[in-house]
């Protein structure tokens, strides 16, 4: 494929993520953050929400879902995403206050956390899929939101490079899961590991109820 037709593949792309945007600017909307999450589904490690606003001429050539991404491309269109934003935010919620809250609960937590910590207010929200109870903005939930607004799709991208940085973090502080690979979702390896080593301080025991109990004791590996 010619560089040319790729691009022009770009272009074609990024005007179909853009249709929610412009909607919102032709309604004199100037400030839209996307929002989305990673992180729901992994045995260990946080829940991730990024929230960004992007100006309305953004035209960052590659944008996508992030899991339609090769982690090289997530991490080059993270670093020109966060050049180009006008405001981005990255929540957290960590595997104790899943446990307590629960994953939904969790999620929202940390989408609410990154929104709030945007430096300008968003005027309107792009959402994946949820709606975010307690902040008083207008907001849109598309569900597979991260393949139909390039706002969205940036903050997937942003959300999923700054999780599988700590994920990689975490495989240094504990050794044997395979976290650097796997992120905290549940491969052969990881499983392994559990086996080998019970769960660690980053384990989500709510997750692991069903696998690894020893009557109502955990063992937590150091």
């Amino acid at each position: 494929m010619s560089r040319k037709i790729a691009g022009e593949k770009d272009i074609t792309r990024l005007q179909e993520l853009s249709r929610y945007e412009e909607a919102l600017y032709n309604d004199g909307v100037s400030f839209i953050a996307g929002i989305d999450e990673v992180g729901r589904g992994p045995l260990a490690g946080p829940v991730a929400a990024a929230a960004v606003i992007l100006p309305r001429d953004f035209d960052l050539a590659g944008v996508d879902d992030s899991k339609r991404l090769s982690p090289k491309k997530r991490e080059l269109l993270a670093a020109g995403i966060k050049s180009r934003a006008l405001a981005w935010a990255i929540g957290w919620c960590d595997s104790d206050v899943i446990d307590d809250i629960n994953i939904l609960q969790a999620t929202k937590k940390a989408m609410h956390i990154a929104v709030l910590q945007l430096s300008i207010r968003p005027e309107h929200i792009l959402i994946d899929a949820l709606s975010l109870p307690g902040i008083d903005v207008p907001q849109t939930a598309l569900t597979g939101g991260d393949a139909l607004s390039y706002s969205i799709a940036c903050a997937s991208i942003l959300a999923k490079v700054a999780r599988d940085a700590l994920m990689a973090e975490y495989d240094a502080v504990y050794p044997g899961y395979g976290f650097s690979k796997n992120k905290g979702y549940g491969t052969k390896a990881h499983y392994d590991g559990l086996d080998a080593l019970g769960p660690c301080p980053i384990h989500r025991k709510s997750f692991l109820a069903n696998y690894f109990t020893r009557g109502n004791a955990w063992k937590v590996s150091d």
